[in-house]
């Protein structure tokens, strides 16, 4: 009788002993993000600042547009959708991660991942990984809407780029330092009321020179005005705002020195 080939064949011992350990970093953050990203664009309060918000001042602004008296050149679309960009990116960067960090800390979810095999540094990678996301999608979004307008902007890809790197460094920074010092109740209202102060006079939506002279000079060193310029710079004029630029550099170093001192995890 002729055996089959897998009778003869060495049994090879099975290793069914635990091998712990954490997966790679890069994967964790990316995980992490990915969580982030979700929860941003699920709950609704972050959703109606990151999209909803935005979308209603574009519209809003161009529909209303001949009732502002605005001396600009060109369709009043073009100006106004970099703007809006510009407060999406504060809106989520600033106000959303505020809020979301200070009831984290308070509920001790901060806490808890900062024991979780995830660094602490990874932890805030996939925060600031989440918010490019997150920023993405408005850029995606209100673009759009701004098209269906009659938006055309110009081809200011770089002077994007380093707008909104440098515009989230900044407000990801002083977002951070809010829910860092207050308690979670306070940081809802200081970040909603920065929000308001700097959307209505902080020269983000519309350019520093329809507030004045005093007020916009002023606003031009705030950062919102330096990014609201800035983007306008990249998709009006399809230039870099190098002065406007260093000043959301100057904040985001600011920002970074100010968490780094006070920052509590719980």
């Amino acid at each position: 009788m002729t055996e089959s080939p897998t009778s003869s064949a060495p049994t090879r011992a099975l290793d069914f002993s635990p091998r712990p350990g954490s997966a790679p970093l890069g994967r964790q953050i990316l995980a992490q993000a990915s969580m982030e990203a979700r929860l941003m664009l699920r709950n609704g309060e972050q959703l109606l600042l990151a999209l909803v918000i935005p979308v209603v001042v574009l519209i809003g602004g161009v529909k209303g547009g001949a009732h502002l008296g605005l001396d600009i050149d060109g369709p009043l679309v073009d100006l106004l959708t970099p703007g809006v960009l510009a407060l999406a990116v504060m809106s989520t960067s600033f106000t959303s991660l505020a809020i979301a960090t200070g009831f984290e800390r308070r509920y001790g979810v901060i806490k808890r991942l900062g024991a979780s095999p995830l660094p602490r540094t990874g932890l805030l990678a996939g925060k600031v990984l989440a918010l490019f996301a997150v920023e993405l999608v408005q850029l995606f979004v209100i673009g759009g809407v701004g098209q269906l307008l009659g938006w055309t902007p110009a081809p200011g890809a770089i002077g994007l780029m380093l707008a909104i790197l440098l515009g989230t460094a900044a407000f990801a920074a002083l977002g951070l330092f809010v829910a860092g010092v207050l308690r979670a109740e306070a940081t809802l209202a200081a970040a909603n009321l920065i929000y308001l102060l700097l959307l209505a006079g902080g020269a983000v939506v519309l350019p520093a020179s329809v507030y004045g002279d005093a007020i916009g000079a002023l606003a031009q060193w705030l950062p919102s005005g330096a990014l609201g310029e800035a983007m306008r710079t990249a998709l009006v004029d399809g230039g870099i705002a190098w002065r406007d630029l260093g000043v959301l550099a100057c904040w985001a170093v600011i920002g970074t020195g100010l968490t780094a001192r006070t920052f509590k995890w719980e």
